[in-house]
This record gives C-alpha cells, structure tokens and sequence, in this order.
C-alpha cells in the first residue's frame, strides 16, 4: 500500500494536539532541556586551578623564598601553609592541602654547585588521578619557570646566586614554540558548552515519543490504528516527524540559550550542524518510538530512555573525555551513540570551523544511524499489526 501525506500530516496533528493538551509536559520538554544546558554548561569544569599547597622550607633562605613566590605568582596554586615546620603529610591526610612542597635543607647551596643538582621533594594526594597528573604538570612547570628565570642574565634573581658556577646565558639546543591552532585560550566552555548541547536534546524528545508510543499500548488505543487504513510506515512517520519538531525546537532554543549564555557562536559554515541536528533529533526520536514500542508500560520506557539513550550519551560520546580513552572492549558502543557523532559536529560549528570537508563522515554515520532506528521500529510495528 501507498505511503499517504495526508494520513502523516494527520497522524502529526493528532501527535501535537494530545502534546498541547498536557501544558505541563510540554513546558518541560521545552524548559527542562535549557536548563540542563545550564547545569552541565556551568557546572562541569576541567580547569584545575586554585590548588591548596603547602611548602616546607627547610633551607631558609633568599633563593628558596623566591621560588616559593615562584608558586604564589601563579593562578594554578593557593599557598596554604609556609615554613620550616610545616607538616606537608599530615596537611594532606587532612585534605586542608592537595601537595606540598618540600625544599631541602641545600636548596640554594646545590644551585650553586654545577656538579650537583637541587633537589626538590613535591607530594601529591593521588586519590584523584585527573588531578594529580594535572598538579604534577603545574608543579613541573612552574619549577622550570623558577629555573628559566635563574638563567635570564637579567633577573633579578640571578643576583643572588652571582658566585653560580653554572653559565648563566647557556643556551637549550632546541626551542619549542607551541601555537594552539583551536581554542587558543583553552577556554574549558569551548569543549564543554558545544558538547552539552548535544547532551541535553538527547533525553526529551527519545522520552516523549516512547511514553506517546508505550501509553498507546497501555492502553490498548493502538488497535483503534491497526484496524484503520493507516499502516505501520504511515503511523510511525506521523508520530516521528510530531516529536521531531518538537527536538528541533528544543535545539532553536538550547542554541539561542548558549549563545546568550556562554558566548558560542558560529566560526564558520553552520549547514553541517544543522543537517546534523536534523538526523541526530530523527535518531533519538526513532529510538524512543522503538524501545515504546517494545516496552508494556510507560514507567519502563523511562528507565529504558534513561539508560541508553542518556546514560549511555554522557559516558561514551567524548562530552567529557575522549573516546579513546574509555577501554577498547567497550569502545566499540559509542559506535552506535548518536551523541558521538552529533559533539563532533558541533565542536566543529562552534570551535574548528572546518565544514563538511571534516564532518561529513559524522553526518553519514547519522543518516545510516537513522535509517537503522527506522527499520528497527517499523519492524516492530509491523509485527505488532500482525499479531493484532
């Protein structure tokens, strides 16, 4: 039989008209997604600054207080504690300081020494390994700031150290000079904001249309279709494109909200992302219609929608880390998360700005994630109306 617009465009009204009827679902569908967008815009931070510190000086004297100021110069650590008899392990058994900084008794006297090398002891709470790593690279960088001063013949510093045997001007055989070709600023809201919008269109619009699809079947209003003329393609088309507009709607404003929010803004052909937003609303919706569809209650379908639909969204899309570095025999899933592909697209819209010669890849893996949630339903359906 025929695929008939005139029964999808009433099919969508029907779908739209019972959304308009329930005002308060619809405000959170509408509502909930911009605040979401704030939460995890706002909220979710990989910027490591501020770090309670604690130093032990043990050699007192003008060289080590000045490489003590070294770490209080810089936004990266909060000096919390300072002296000879500060107890840096015990500060970090209580939490009141996440390293400390132990400066040996010869600090200033090994400096001197071109035969030896100045040790310095540095202590960090491994409980959180993201940060620790992170502590280590700041603590290691600003000793080398401390050092590349102590060079520079026109420190001051090198004045108190004017008997070093060392060759003060000695010049390094290799000079690296780093450009960040994106996001020069590393601003964290530029990897975090493109990637919460993706995250949060993902749960509403897979939720309403599995509760529409499961509350029919609930209520046994599904045969009422069956037995009409409509068929299973033309039913789920209807009910797809209704929920549809409803996501798009959801991405007009979330985008809208980051604009205004969090500055984003386009940097340079925008067509891809919202190609892209089309096929990824399609995806999730197509996917709520499915697990509906397969599920005998409306409560069901909740934790169905929450589980994989968002759950599986936030772990294994690159939100927050990358994909390569979740274990490789599970890796394999974010294959199949539409969100995995859809931050891809709008990192580049908001961040790269390559276009369709970096992203087309991702826009073909929705069209195909697309066409494979499609056949997954209308099978279902299909089946359904046979049995029925």
């Amino acid at each position: 039989m025929a695929i008939r617009s005139k029964r999808i465009i009433a099919q969508i009204i029907k779908e739209l008209t019972q959304l308009g009827r329930d005002r308060l679902t619809l405000i959170m569908a509408l509502g909930l997604p911009l605040v979401l967008l704030l939460v995890f815009g706002f909220s979710t931070s990989l910027d490591v600054n501020r770090i309670n510190i604690a130093i032990q000086d043990l050699d007192s004297t003008r060289i080590s207080r000045e490489y003590i100021s070294t770490f209080e110069r810089t936004n990266k650590f909060k000096l919390v504690a300072q002296g000879s008899t500060v107890n840096v392990p015990r500060l970090l058994d209580t939490g009141q300081a996440a390293a400390g900084v132990i400066i040996p008794p010869e600090f200033a006297r090994d400096l001197r020494r071109p035969e030896r090398e100045a040790q310095v002891q540095v202590l960090v709470d491994g409980t959180d390994a993201n940060t620790a790593n992170l502590v280590r690279a700041y603590a290691r960088a600003t000793t080398n700031a401390f050092t590349e001063n102590l060079r520079s013949p026109s420190s001051s510093t090198t004045n108190l150290i004017a008997e070093n045997s060392r060759p003060s001007g000695s010049a390094t055989p290799v000079t690296l000079q780093t450009r960040l070709w994106y996001n020069p600023g590393l601003e964290t809201l530029k990897y975090i904001g493109p990637g919460a919008l993706a995250i949060t269109v993902t749960l509403f619009p897979a939720l309403l249309a599995g509760l529409a699809t499961a509350k029919e079947r609930e209520q046994n209003t599904i045969t009422q279709i069956y037995a009409s003329s409509m068929t299973g393609a033309e039913y789920l088309l209807g009910k797809a494109a209704a929920f549809w507009l409803v996501g798009m709607a959801e991405v007009l404003l979330t985008n809208v909200e980051s604009w205004g929010f969090f500055g984003l803004w386009f940097v340079g052909d925008p067509t891809p992302v919202i190609v892209g937003s089309a096929l990824y609303i399609a995806c999730v919706v197509l996917w709520g219609i499915f697990l509906g569809a397969n599920s005998s209650t409306q409560s069901a379908v909740i934790q169905f929608v929450s589980l994989t639909a968002f759950l599986l969204s936030l772990q294994f899309s690159g939100y927050i880390y990358p994909i390569y570095n979740i274990p490789i025999y599970i890796r394999w899933i974010s294959a199949l998360v539409p969100a995995s592909y859809y931050i891809l697209l709008t990192r580049d819209a908001y961040v790269r700005g390559v276009g369709w010669l970096g992203v087309w890849s991702s826009i073909l893996a929705l069209a195909a994630l697309t066409s494979l949630f499609f056949f997954l339903a209308w099978r279902k359906l299909q089946k359904m109306q046979v049995e029925t």
